[in-house]
C-alpha cells in the first residue's frame, strides 16, 4: 500500500514526520481527508484538529492555522502552532481561553481593538480544548518521531 510522506512543522520545531496512511485536516474551505494518490493541493489551514492515521493507530493534533502543500504523496504542513493531544494541558488551555474571552469583553466598546487577532486567539484555544478533551485519556501507543531544536 502507498504511504504519504507527511511532515508538520512550526517555527519552533518539527512536530511530526513519518510515512502515514491518511490524514484529516481542517482547511479554510472545509475538512478534507488526504489519502495516497490525492491530487496536488495547496490550501490554508484553520484552527482545529488534525487526525493522522498510520498502521491502524490514530495521532490527533491541535493546529492553530497555517498552510498545506501536497504533491506526489508529499504533504508538508507549515503550521502557526501545532501540539499533539497528549501534550496539551487542558487546565492551562481553559485558562488561556478565559483570558481571551475576558480581553474580548473588556475591549468590546473600544474602536481600536484588533478583533481579528482576538478571534484567532480564541479559535486556537478552542481547538486546543476540543482536542485535549476529546483525547484526554489518550496514551501514546506508538513512538512518535519528532525533532527537537
Amino acid at each position: 500500500m502507498n504511504k504519504i510522506n507527511f511532515k508538520i512543522t512550526t517555527p519552533e520545531k518539527i512536530v511530526y514526520e513519518d510515512q502515514i496512511d491518511q490524514v484529516t485536516l481542517p482547511t479554510k474551505m472545509g475538512e478534507i481527508t488526504v489519502l495516497p494518490g490525492h491530487l496536488p493541493i495547496v490550501s490554508s489551514l484553520k484552527a482545529g484538529e488534525i487526525l493522522i492515521k498510520k498502521d491502524g493507530q490514530e495521532v490527533p493534533l491541535a493546529v492553530a492555522g497555517g498552510f498545506i502543500e501536497l504533491n506526489h504523496n508529499q504533504l508538508v504542513i507549515l503550521a502557526d502552532n501545532a501540539e499533539r493531544a497528549e501534550e496539551i494541558d487542558e487546565i492551562r488551555a481553559e485558562e488561556a481561553r478565559q483570558r481571551v474571552a475576558k480581553l474580548i469583553e473588556e475591549k468590546k466598546d473600544q474602536s481600536d481593538v484588533d478583533y481579528t487577532a482576538l478571534a484567532a486567539r480564541m479559535e486556537r484555544e478552542l481547538a486546543r480544548l476540543k482536542v485535549a478533551r476529546k483525547y484526554k485519556n489518550l496514551k501514546p501507543k506508538t513512538e512518535i518521531r519528532r525533532e527537537e531544536d
